[in-house]
Parts: C-alpha cells; structure tokens; sequence
C-alpha cells in the first residue's frame, strides 16, 4: 500500500478531516470581497442545476437583505464537479455553494473542495434527516459536507390492473417477488415482473444498500472497499438466478424497448425511487392511473429497509469566505418548512428533509392520483434507507458495474454475476492504490 501524501491524505480520510474554509486570496467569484464580517452584505454564489431554485432564492433574498444569493445554472452530473475542481485547483473562481450529488461528495473531499460546516449549522439539524441519508454528507465523521435536500428512498412500482388480472399479490420479501415473478411469466411469457439492468450502477447500488452494503469505508487513515461483501453477493446471486432462470428481463433500462414495455404492460413492474412517477408519466403515459406504490421487498419478513437512488446536498465550498452565512441559507432552504415547500412546489423535488413532508407532499403525483396516501407510504419507506459510505472513486465502480454486469446480464449465467462482483471490487482497489490512497487490506 502507498501513502497518499499531503493535504489530500487529511481530506480524503473523513474521519480526521479539516478542511480549509477560506482561500488565502478571497473567495473568487464565490463572494462579495467587500463583505467583511462587520455588518456590511454578503453577497453568495450558488451553482446549481436543480429546477425551481431561482424561485426559493427569491424568497430568501427578499427576507433577508443583508444575505443575497445569486443562483447560476450548471449542467448537472461530472461536468459541474469538473468547473469545481478546476476552480479549487486555480486557487479562486469557486461558488461559495454548491449543489453535490451524494456519492460525489467523498471525492470532493479527498480533492479539498468542500468545507466543513458542523460548527455553524442550526443544533437539531441532523435529527431532520433519515440516519442513512445524513451519513452521505458527514462520511461517517464528525465533519459535516453539506445538507440533505433531496433523496431517492426506492420503492416498488407495479401494474394494479395486471396483478388483478392474472391474481397476483404484492410481494412483501424477495422470496415472494421471485414467486410472483415466476408466476406472472409462467401465465404470459411476453410479461415481466422487471429486469436486471446493467447500465446504472446507483440502482444496484440501492439494491445492496438495502441488504445492509457499503461499499467504501474508513478505516483509521485508509479507505477500505467492500464491494466483495456478503451483501452484494448475496443481492447479486439472487438477481442472477433470476435472469439465468428467465422469470425477469435481462434488458437495460431507459431504452425506447424498455420504455415501450412499460407503456404495454410487459413490463409489470419496477423497482425504482421516489421521482419514479415523472419516468412513467414521461414514457409511459398510457398507463396512468394503472400504478401503484408499495414498499420494497424485504430480506427479512417485517424489516423496513431500503435503499437510495439518486439525490443531492447542497454544500459550502472549501473557497467561501462567507461560511456561517451559507450555512444559514442552505439550512433554510433545506432543512425548514418554508424551504422545503418552496424545493416541493418550484422544482418538484421529493425533500429530505422528513418532519416538513407531510405539509410539503400534501397531494400524491398526478400520474399517481389513484394512490392518496402515496407520499404517506413514501415517508414511511425513506425512514428505512440504510447507512452507506461512497469512495472518492465512484466513477471507477460504475464503469466496472457497466462492464462487468453488462457482460453477466447478457450471457444470462448466474455465475458470472458473482464474478462481476469480484472484478468490480478487484478493479476499484486498483484504482485507489494507483491514485496513491491507502487501502486497508
């Protein structure tokens, strides 16, 4: 193993980071150089590419006069982090805040990009969020890398009308859904219950999570990697013997064949997140009002596990020279009922935030209208999500998923999907150690 040395050693392990919260020459384009701490107004930056964020900074701005924030549209996903990155590299031209998608955020913190804000977060803060969802922004330590806003706690979606046709139950346990899986395909071959997909890596990473996985973790001053865990054998082996048995699809998501089986009824089912709703209504519009909600399958008859797919914090950047001020605003926006309304009605968010749900999800989805308590049933789920640690080599893992379970799904061969494990896991070690971070063995 090889040392990673300096300041990245200190950030990149969670557990003992401190994190700069101020560039030596001023906070870039991130904040008003003339604000300086003595009463005079704060100017902040906020990039960001969520919908309905100009509409909240209104209200915010006009509330509070002394903090005025200025949102400035990005493209979502690697290219914002990239401008980030660049931006800490130079040494200036960072926002003060920043929108961070969960399983980046480890690898903004080994590159020193964003700032520690547990010392100026309203007290309480953390009791707002689900115990999983709030380890995605503190890494296990005491630093805290932003606030939750929103979360995609994973459910289970299924055709109504369908499993009343051919008298099927919602199944409760996977056991029961590889039942009911058979059981459909048995009654009409040209149906499915869903399909493994080996073209996004967050959703099994989900899947796993459920069953108790963490794929990277802290160990002293290492990261340790855990793809290989029990767990994630043990979702991967289940969802293998389905394909190679032929009771579920082996076909990737988000495809127009995947989108017309949906709007067909051959694909009778899909284990997705909170935002599913929108993905129906959009590809499957046919079938409104045909959908129900239900929880996910357990491992275990009466747990209440599940798993995060998607969402994002908002985070103070490491070149902030105004950090008790954003941290004000982004508790706001995130963390109070008024914020939370404003992420709910202006951008269609499902918040993170759970005691301001109720008021904020007062109406199910039109697409789920059918359903009233479905954001009742939604809460309940995202109390469940599991504890779960991202590496700062996210991006290395998903590739691997892509290419290893690619190569399984297609072949149809439980076995392999075992195998993919065990490359994924062997390819995200290499990667660390190369990158110079120390690994635990």
């Amino acid at each position: 193993m090889r040392l990673h040395t300096g300041i990245r050693v200190a950030a990149a392990v969670a557990a003992t980071a401190l994190l700069a919260t101020a560039c030596s020459s001023g906070s870039g384009d991130g904040g008003d150089d003339t604000a300086d701490g003595s009463g005079g107004k704060v100017e902040l930056t906020f990039w960001t590419w969520a919908p309905g964020m100009e509409e909240a900074v209104a209200v915010w701005n006009e509330a509070n006069p002394d903090i005025q924030v200025t949102v400035n549209k990005q493209d979502g996903g690697d290219p914002a982090v990239t401008k980030l990155l660049t931006a800490i590299q130079a040494g200036s031209g960072a926002p003060d805040l920043f929108q961070t998608e969960y399983q980046k955020i480890p690898t903004l913190v080994s590159e020193d990009a964003l700032a520690d804000i547990a010392d100026v977060l309203p007290d309480g803060t953390a009791e707002r969020f689900a115990e999983g969802t709030w380890q995605s922004v503190t890494l296990g330590s005491d630093a805290v890398y932003g606030v939750p806003q929103d979360s995609g706690p994973m459910q289970f979606y299924y055709r109504e009308d369908v499993f009343q046709q051919y008298g099927l139950s919602v199944p409760t346990t996977w056991e029961q859904y590889a039942q009911v899986a058979e059981q459909l395909h048995t009654a009409d071959p040209s149906k499915y219950l869903g399909t493994f997909s080996a073209n996004d890596a967050g959703w099994f990473t989900g899947l796993t999570q459920q069953a108790g996985a963490s794929w990277w973790g802290i160990d002293g001053d290492a990261w340790s990697v855990d793809i290989e865990s029990a767990p994630v054998q043990k979702v991967a082996e289940y969802w293998g013997g389905l394909v190679e048995k032929g009771v579920i699809d082996n076909k990737p998501m988000y495809t127009p064949e995947w989108n017309a089986a949906l709007n067909d009824g051959s694909q009778v089912g899909w284990l997705s997140a909170i935002w599913a709703p929108g993905v129906l209504q959009g590809n499957a519009p046919d079938t409104a009002g045909k959908w129900k909600m239900a929880p996910m399958p357990q491992w275990e008859e009466g747990d209440d596990a599940t798993g995060n797919w998607g969402g994002s914090a908002t985070s103070v950047t490491s070149q902030s020279t105004h950090k008790a001020e954003a941290a004000k605003f982004i508790a706001w926006l995130n963390a109070s009922q008024e914020g939370v309304n404003l992420l709910v009605s202006e951008g269609g968010l499902y918040p993170a935030d759970i005691p301001s749900q109720a008021e904020a999800l007062s109406s199910p989805p039109e697409f789920f209208s059918n359903q009233a308590d479905f954001y009742t049933l939604a809460a309940e789920t995202a109390k469940g999500v599991q504890p779960f640690t991202y590496g700062p080599n996210v991006n290395v893992a998903y590739s691997a998923y892509n290419d290893e379970f690619g190569k399984a799904a297609e072949a149809k061969q439980a076995s392999l999907f075992l195998d993919a494990v065990t490359a994924m896991q062997a390819t995200t070690v290499d990667d660390l150690e190369n990158q110079g971070f120390t690994v635990a063995e």
